[in-house]
């Protein structure tokens, strides 16, 4: 029986309630397809660091770089500094692990999650893949007199060919296991000039794929197409700062951000697993939040340690309980999150078991 190794920083806010959900399920799938998960839990969050001073010590973030996955609940806290705890947790990981893929399925399971009038499920299903290293985020920045009446702010996007082509690449292999075989180039390479790096990789690699139809959208007229024809878009690759902002977008018409899950990757080595939405902390110990995201981000965590079949049956079991109307939301009260986790672990073992 093959065990896979998976660390877990459930965090802040809401994070402990919807990971411990996450893992009911998961754990329940382990049972059902014939797989371990050895689980170490880490404490790393807000709270930790406000109790030792310590946000992700050495040694431990070294015992994760041998783990197969890594799940993230949520980080923030409005006690501590803006960025402090996300940059020493998200951004540690993306960065020091490598995890050179932000991979965010943007899939509509029932019509009435939608804010959308008149889209179907047929026309959101999509695969937003975001450069993860690179652009605004790699942390050149400086102020000059601050604190000023002249003050300078200066923050910039770097972008390297390899960095630009390797998230370019795996925008193809996706697209490559899809129905449609189509991708998006979404930039802005007419106003930031720099960009027309991505323009020029993009057609180097796309003449590598000669199956594979392409289109390019500057980052503008996406965003208005996204929500008046989402069903132009199969899969889009696009930079840090612009993924960033997209998906959130394309998460609202999946349903919402307590929907939503994500993958970071490093292909073939330890990679993130997490739900988008914060820490919510407004709502932290109340039992209000939806782990629906959290659940669907472990069926990715699953399906990327190589329990496709796992992975692919949480999934299915979260879309029949949407369209039997037995899940009626994810909005806050729309159920308890133990019960939520309860109906998709009891929906699964009746869909493996009979």
């Amino acid at each position: 029986m093959a065990t896979h190794d998976i660390a877990i920083i459930a965090g802040d806010g809401i994070g402990p309630e919807v990971t411990r959900e996450a893992f009911k399920v998961a754990d329940a799938a382990a049972e059902l397809f014939g797989f371990g998960l050895a689980k170490t839990e880490y404490p790393f969050g807000s709270q930790h660091f406000l109790d030792t001073g310590e946000i992700w010590p050495d040694a431990a973030f070294e015992e994760v770089k041998g783990m197969g996955a890594l799940f993230l609940g949520a980080i923030g806290d409005p006690r501590i500094e803006v960025g402090k705890i996300e940059y020493g947790i998200i951004a540690r990981a993306r960065f020091d692990l490598d995890l050179y893929l932000n991979v965010r399925p943007i899939k509509l399971y029932d019509e009435r999650l939608c804010p959308l009038k008149g889209k179907t499920v047929e026309d959101i299903d999509m695969v937003i893949i975001r450069e993860n290293t690179e652009g605004a985020y790699t942390g050149t920045f400086g102020f000059a007199h601050k604190g000023q009446a002249l003050e300078v702010a200066t923050q910039t996007m770097v972008w390297t060919r390899a960095g630009v082509e390797r998230a370019i690449r795996h925008a193809f292999e996706v697209a490559s296991t899809r129905p449609r075989r189509h991708v998006t180039l979404i930039d802005k390479a007419n106003a930031l000039r720099s960009q027309d790096l991505w323009t020029r990789v993009f057609a180097e690699v796309a003449a590598e794929y000669p199956e594979i139809t392409t289109g390019h959208d500057y980052i503008d007229a996406a965003c208005m197409r996204i929500v008046n024809t989402p069903e132009d878009y199969d899969v889009a690759v696009t930079t840090n700062l612009f993924g960033d902002i997209i998906t959130d977008l394309g998460a609202m018409l999946q349903g919402g951000m307590g929907i939503a899950a994500s993958a970071n990757l490093n292909p073939g080595k330890v990679s993130l697993f997490e739900p988008i939405h914060g820490s919510f902390p407004q709502a932290a110990g109340t039992n209000t939040a939806s782990p629906v995201a959290a659940i669907l981000a472990g069926a990715l965590m699953l399906d990327y340690v190589g329990e496709r079949e796992a992975g692919a049956a949480i999934e299915a079991t979260v879309v029949d309980l949407f369209r039997s109307g037995r899940l009626k939301g994810v909005e806050v009260g729309d159920h308890p999150t133990p019960e939520v986790g309860d109906l998709v672990t009891q929906a699964l073992r009746e869909r493996v078991s009979g």
